[in-house]
């Protein structure tokens, strides 16, 4: 598993005065994405709709809005 491209903006582009620890979004080399945010899991489990589920070794994570937003137009159709 190889890391192909970011997806969107960079966190300096998004506004991070240091760059670097910011939530990200990465495609990945096997077609899956990866993503970088802040670990929520705890929080937000209880509140999945019953048709969600979560494996022991998942997360929820959770990325600012702009980030999503920004990298749009860099996820592919297909």
């Amino acid at each position: 598993m190889k890391i192909v491209r970011r997806i969107g903006a960079s966190p300096r582009e998004r506004g991070s005065a240091a760059g670097q620890t910011c939530p990200d979004i990465f495609e990945l080399n096997d077609g899956n994405f990866a993503v970088i945010g802040t670990e929520a899991t705890a929080d937000l489990d209880s509140q999945l709709p019953p048709d969600a589920a979560r494996a022991d070794y998942e997360r929820i994570v959770v990325i600012s809005r702009e980030t999503l937003l920004r990298a749009k137009a860099d996820i592919p159709d297909a």
